[in-house]
């Protein structure tokens, strides 16, 4: 090992996920490079924080400090810090282009790292699922395919993208069965939504830091994996087929987000989804946009049709909408499938939670001003769960419509009328996703 003075200085930027993957995969084992912190963003409540040394490893006997993204330019100079390497997703082509240039300024070089240098390879096939923008619906397109899997007889483990927002070494392999492993997990709201769905359909569900000895533990007991990505990246599994999902609601946002642009060009088969809730003019928009960026590619037009558990109950009152969090926030959305749902019912009168939001939910709408008059669903915490009662608690709603995943009325212990909206995946027609997964499953080798 180099002396501590020899190494070569590495910052990188992240959102609790991707960049505690690229470090293990690429960095954790080199002793000629020092990662010297962290950078957190997107994600409430991460900087201050350590990766603790029990994930860091032998070269860094006292873990590695996560710390704000505002503190790029004194990090890089107080550290002397050569190369910045940017490891988030679902961000603005341009905006990434500012923050290397923050990073070029401040003397270091900037790095991408692609997934041929991040992606680990399994003993069993990964179908992976991935999307361009967040809130495409690549979720419900996930455990589409997990339940036909399991129709096929096979043991399937859903590996989930990360979210580790706790604690850290107590993380480092998580395995959910049952909803009871998420309350002894104490997981936060947006890990429910993504893992309760799954485990609800049957599927065991890996996910936390550590994604080698993740993905070693799921091979022992599953047949295949589908890869359950998170915002737009990309797999972290080389997966054998790589579904992606895109949006006809957003039909110019095929090209326009890191990494979604370049999840887009590595897809396999493509789904462009909601082709129902959007106009003929924007399915055939967005059509072209993809065909522009994957030429080849099988393209799947399906729904991702919304229900109501009891329409009847939402018809004539005044609602509150509660949506998935990260969809309305950095997904860019201004409303979501609850929003939908509510709107299609007669008579009723949408409540804007920002009249009855404390300080830490009106904080949310301060930092995403496009949000409309919906609630997302905010819970990287105990005080952030606690906001998010309060505002549903002192709004003056007769009913909440939760398009979350999860059973909100009860995580909350709310004693109001809560009507879940539901949202799956439909699959389309010539070419279907279905039949493209059979010819996969049966040995051709080509989803084609």
């Amino acid at each position: 090992m180099k002396a501590q003075g020899t190494r070569r200085r590495i910052a990188i930027m992240g959102a609790a996920g991707r960049d505690f993957h690229n470090f293990n995969m690429v960095y954790r084992g080199d002793p000629s490079v020092e990662v010297v912190a962290f950078t957190a963003a997107q994600i409430p409540g991460i900087s201050g924080r350590l990766y603790p040394p029990a994930l860091a490893g032998v070269h860094y006997p006292d873990g590695i400090v996560i710390v704000p993204e505002d503190d790029l330019e004194m990090l890089c100079r107080e550290k002397g810090v050569s190369q910045v390497v940017f490891a988030y997703s679902d961000i603005p082509h341009a905006s990434v282009m500012h923050l290397a240039s923050r990073a070029l300024a401040a003397g270091a070089n900037f790095l991408l790292l692609g997934p041929e240098s991040t992606m680990l390879r399994a003993r069993v096939p990964v179908v992976a699922v991935s999307a361009v923008r967040t809130g495409c619906g690549k979720s419900q397109t996930a455990r589409w395919l997990s339940r036909r899997l399991a129709d096929r007889g096979l043991r399937v483990g859903v590996l989930r993208h990360p979210m580790p927002y706790g604690d850290l070494e107590r993380q480092g392999v998580q395995r959910f069965a049952s909803v009871a492993d998420l309350g002894a997990a104490d997981c936060t709201i947006e890990e429910r939504e993504e893992y309760e769905p799954h485990i609800e359909a049957g599927s065991v569900v890996f996910a936390g830091v550590d994604y080698g000895a993740i993905l070693a533990q799921a091979e022992d007991e599953s047949d295949i994996i589908v890869w359950d990505g998170g915002n737009n990246d990309f797999p972290f599994l080389h997966p054998d087929l790589h579904v992606v999902v895109t949006d006809a609601l957003r039909p110019d946002q095929m090209d326009t987000h890191h990494p979604g642009e370049a999840v887009l060009r590595m897809a396999d088969v493509v789904v462009l989804n909601k082709v129902r809730a959007a106009s003929a003019e924007d399915v055939a928009r967005a059509s072209s946009a993809i065909r522009v960026v994957n030429p080849d590619a099988p393209l799947v037009k399906a729904a991702s049709p919304v229900l109501l558990d009891d329409p009847g109950a939402v018809a004539g009152k005044s609602v509150l909408v509660v949506e998935d969090g990260p969809t309305i926030t950095h997904g860019g959305m201004g409303y979501g499938a609850g929003y939908v749902a509510a709107v299609s019912c007669p008579g009723v009168r949408l409540i804007d939670p920002r009249s009855s939001a404390p300080p830490a939910i009106r904080a949310v709408f301060d930092e995403w001003p496009h949000i409309g008059a919906v609630l997302p669903a905010m819970g990287y915490g105990a005080a952030q769960r606690a906001a998010l009662r309060e505002t549903i608690v002192r709004s003056a709603a007769d009913v909440v419509v939760a398009a979350t995943p999860i059973d909100l009325a009860t995580l909350l212990d709310l004693d109001m009328p809560v009507v879940r909206a539901r949202y799956a995946f439909e699959d389309g027609a010539d070419p279907s996703l279905g039949d493209i997964l059979d010819r996969f499953l049966d040995g051709s080798g080509d989803a084609c």
